[in-house]
């Protein structure tokens, strides 16, 4: 077995960080802010690493080498005090691998490896979704983190996909997306009685509380780039069967994930939001996201101005 595989060093939370860009007009990645939010999760027990370049931190945004300069600039500035794990994202094993040696080489110590996104329109077949995976871990030597998605789409994997997965070695925890909590039940006691040494991680910001009652191993989740805090403290109660504290957490989380999300699934307008509500708290350097999503308007900000305020986060930033 992989040295790699240890259930309880993927266990906890792993915040998926937001990425602040220079508000000057060029949409460069501001390095200081980035590193100045970076060190915001330093010291905070139960946050276990931090996941730079996922959907969060718009990854589809970046060109290759500032996917790798963002993990540089986060393991230049957090050392071993926090691991730092990119998200992968790649339409085929080649690029793929690539990628994720340049994330090793920058210095992370696993990744989160997204499947590619042209199976959303034209599916796979198995052997495919498989072969990927084994194609890009078999090239590194860091962790790998499957990223599962909604059971709706044509990329999600199968129960049995993600069990042959877990056998692969360096193959240390699945991020499970399923939203479909028939299929997520059947993943994870597959998943446990299968392969006990990889973790699961639940990645489903919009119903946290629910999904980590099924007797996982933590979060993977972008709200815990917004407030680690709070989703450590749901995290913790949850998982030590301390439903009432958990269940008053989670009343907190409810009003800001109804002003970031709206009811719905993570997406890049709520990313969008999320940044805009960590920047008001004076967290994040800039609002600013990439073309082609617009800037907000000041309207969504006074609306995120309000509900920080009805949980006692009371915003550093003035709104207009």
């Amino acid at each position: 077995m992989s040295t790699l595989k240890n259930r309880a060093r993927w266990s906890g939370v792993f915040p998926a960080t937001l990425l602040p860009f220079k508000d000057d007009g060029t949409y460069a990645i501001d390095e200081e802010g980035l590193r100045a939010y970076g060190r915001q999760f330093l010291g905070i027990p139960g946050i276990n690493g931090i996941v730079p370049n996922g959907h969060t931190g718009e990854i589809q945004t970046l060109f290759p080498e500032e996917r790798a300069r963002v993990v540089e600039v986060l393991v230049s500035e957090l050392g071993d005090d926090l691991p730092v794990i990119s998200g992968v994202s790649a339409e085929a094993s080649l690029e793929a691998i690539h990628h994720a040696q340049m994330a090793q080489r920058a210095g992370a110590k696993g990744i989160l490896l997204m499947p590619p996104h042209q199976w959303l329109r034209f599916g796979r077949e198995s052997e495919t979704a498989i072969r990927f995976v084994q194609d890009v871990a078999s090239n590194i030597d860091i962790g790998v983190v499957i990223h599962q998605y909604p059971s709706w789409t044509k990329v999600s994997y199968s129960t049995d996909e993600l069990v042959e997965m877990a056998k692969i070695p360096n193959v240390v925890a699945v991020k499970d997306g399923t939203r479909d909590m028939a299929k997520y039940e059947r993943n994870i006691r597959h998943l446990r009685a299968s392969a006990p040494e990889v973790a699961i991680l639940t990645c489903h910001d919009e119903y946290l509380l629910t999904t980590l009652t099924q007797g996982i191993d933590g979060a993977l989740v972008g709200f815990a780039g917004f407030v680690p805090h709070l989703i450590r403290d749901l995290v913790e109660t949850a998982l030590a069967d301390r439903l009432t504290e958990a269940r008053e957490i989670s009343d907190h989380v409810y009003v800001l994930k109804q002003a970031v999300y709206r009811m719905g699934e993570p997406s890049a307008d709520a990313h969008q939001r999320m940044k805009a509500a960590v920047w008001l708290l004076g967290r994040i350097s800039s609002p600013v996201v990439r073309p082609p999503m617009p800037p907000l308007a000041p309207a969504v900000f006074d609306e995120l101005a309000r509900e920080l305020t009805r949980v006692g986060m009371a915003p550093a930033v003035a709104a207009d």
